[in-house]
C-alpha cells in the first residue's frame, strides 16, 4: 500500500514557478493516507488535486496519458509542468512497492486509446477499439477490465463520462476489488458525490489552501447536490433570481 507521500524540499528548483506555487503544494510536508485503501481527493477546480496525482503517478512510473507501467515513455517528461513536482516527491510504501498498477486520466483517455491500437494490445480491453466505442463505453470499459486486479490505481475524475448508473457499477467494481485484493488501493480526485459516498473511504479535501480530513457530508459536492435534489425547483431560481423572465 501507498502509505505517505512526502514533498522533498531540497529538490526543488524554483519554490514560486508552477506547480509548486499551488498552496496546497505550498503547505505541503508529508501527506499520510489511512488504513483504508480507498481514498478520494476533492475540491473545486484549481485546487491542485489533479496536479498532486498526475506528479504521484509520474513518480510512481506510470505515463501522464494513462495506462500501466508499460505505456510509459521517458520522452514525455522533461517537457510536462508537473515533472518537477514529480522529481521532489518521496512515496512511501508499505511493506514494499510492487509495481504494479494503473494511471486512469479521464482528459487524456483518447491518447490512451491510440497507443492501445499502436501496440496492438486490444485484447486485454475488451477485443475491440476504445475508439469504437461510445464515449463513456470506452471508459467504463477500461475500468471493468483493469482495475479487478492488485495494484495501485490512481484516477483522475473517472465520472467525466459515466452516466450516475455507471458511476454505481464502478462504486461497486471498487468494493469487491478491494474486498477480494488485499494489495489492491484506489486514490481518486473526482467531483462525483456518489464516488465520495463509498463507505469506509478516506475523504481527503484540497479546498482552503491545505489537504485535510473531511467527513462525506461535508463535501461541497454532497452539500450542492442534496439542496438541489431536495429541491430543484428553489435552488435553481435562488441562482437565477436575476434573471425572473425564465420563470414567467
Amino acid at each position: 500500500m501507498l502509505s505517505s507521500v512526502e514533498l522533498l524540499r531540497d529538490r526543488i528548483a524554483d519554490a514560486i514557478a508552477y506547480p509548486f506555487n499551488v498552496p496546497v503544494i505550498q503547505s505541503l510536508e508529508r501527506l499520510e493516507f489511512s488504513k483504508s485503501r480507498l481514498t478520494f481527493f476533492t475540491g473545486e477546480n484549481g485546487s491542485g488535486k489533479s496536479t498532486l496525482l498526475e506528479a504521484m503517478a509520474l513518480n510512481y512510473g506510470l505515463s501522464l496519458d494513462g495506462g500501466n507501467r508499460n505505456f510509459a515513455f521517458q520522452a514525455e517528461l522533461p517537457t510536462d509542468d508537473v515533472y518537477p513536482l514529480s522529481r521532489a516527491l518521496r512515496l512511501g510504501f508499505r511493506p514494499i512497492r510492487s509495481g504494479e498498477g494503473f494511471f486512469f486520466r479521464a482528459e487524456t483517455l483518447f491518447n490512451l486509446a491510440t497507443r492501445i491500437d499502436e501496440l496492438g494490445v486490444t485484447n486485454g480491453y475488451g477485443g475491440q477499439p476504445l475508439h469504437t466505442r461510445s464515449h463513456g463505453e470506452a471508459f467504463f470499459t477500461v475500468l471493468d477490465y483493469k482495475f479487478r486486479r492488485s495494484g495501485l490505481f490512481l484516477l483522475d475524475e473517472p465520472e467525466a463520462a459515466l452516466s450516475p448508473q455507471r458511476q454505481l457499477s464502478f462504486l461497486i467494481l471498487m468494493h469487491d476489488t478491494v474486498r477480494e485484493y488485499p494489495d489492491a488501493q484506489f486514490i481518486i480526485s473526482t467531483h462525483s458525490p456518489i464516488l465520495l459516498g463509498l463507505p469506509n473511504a478516506q475523504i481527503l479535501s484540497f479546498d482552503e489552501g491545505t489537504i485535510h480530513p473531511i467527513a462525506y457530508e461535508e463535501t461541497p459536492a454532497y452539500q450542492i447536490a442534496r439542496r438541489f435534489l431536495n429541491d430543484h425547483e428553489s435552488f435553481v431560481k435562488d441562482l437565477l433570481r436575476d434573471e425572473p423572465t425564465l420563470f414567467d
